[in-house]
């Protein structure tokens, strides 16, 4: 597992219990909002809504908020119209960074995630410049189950392939597009997921040392502070006593 990956398991789980549950609700309610307006208010008939309704009330969020935000995104109360932007950039150290955001003012976002990287010792890049460092896929997170049974039935719903992850179980990896469908086609099948999106995997990775480890950490932190950023992805490696360290 990538360093970035580790430490976005670090940030949620700190999100989850912490003083940071607000921010975290707002991302989710986004997400909620967006989901509903694209694929309908049926959480059965629409995966990426059913995935965020899951991850809201992982995190506590009240059920009249998690409606509410359903109903926003199906006109039934009137909302925030949000679109979905993808901003790229370089942090500390020559590592690459991609920027999900979820904005009703995307003068606003752009502006506040380009102030950001440089304030972070980084720079925000030209569309395409920094996307081909990375792979788009989905990715399913199975924590528990017997690898050659997952196999069998991620192949046979249309997933690409199974990673073993040790303690955190089994990845499920499939096309960006097709990520909630095959979750709940595990679902179906008895395989329960922690975590089903569409993410950005680095294809090459910076290694960090002592020095340049804290800077990038500090900027990815900065760039998931605004209310507006969803998902952060990186290619950094930082090595496990020193993440242990710095997540400390």
């Amino acid at each position: 597992m990538s360093g970035h990956n580790r430490w976005s398991k670090i940030k949620r789980k700190k999100q989850v219990i912490g003083s940071a549950k607000g921010k975290l609700f707002t991302k989710l309610i986004k997400e909620i909002t967006v989901a509903a307006r694209l694929g309908g208010n049926d959480p059965d008939g629409n995966a990426r809504l059913r995935a965020a309704i899951d991850l809201s009330k992982a995190a506590n969020m009240p059920s009249e908020n998690i409606t509410r935000a359903v109903k926003k995104g199906t006109g039934e109360l009137e909302g925030i119209h949000y679109e979905e932007v993808l901003y790229e950039g370089y942090g500390p150290g020559g590592v690459a960074v991609m920027v999900e955001c979820v904005t009703d003012n995307r003068n606003r976002t752009a502006g506040d995630v380009r102030s950001t990287f440089t304030k972070g010792g980084g720079h925000m890049a030209e569309s395409g410049s920094v996307a081909f460092v990375f792979k788009h896929a989905g990715v399913i997170t199975v924590p528990q189950a017997t690898e050659d049974a997952l196999m069998e039935a991620a192949l046979e719903a249309g997933a690409e392939d199974v990673l073993n992850i040790g303690a955190d179980g089994f990845e499920v990896r499939t096309g960006p597009k097709d990520v909630h469908k095959i979750a709940d086609a595990l679902s179906k099948k008895g395989f329960k997921s922690t975590e089903a999106k569409a993410v950005y995997l680095p294809l090459t990775t910076v290694k960090l040392d002592e020095e340049k480890a804290p800077k990038v950490l500090k900027l990815m932190d900065l760039l998931e502070d605004n209310d507006d950023v969803q998902n952060v992805h990186a290619n950094f490696e930082i090595d496990e006593k020193l993440l242990e360290q710095l997540a400390g």
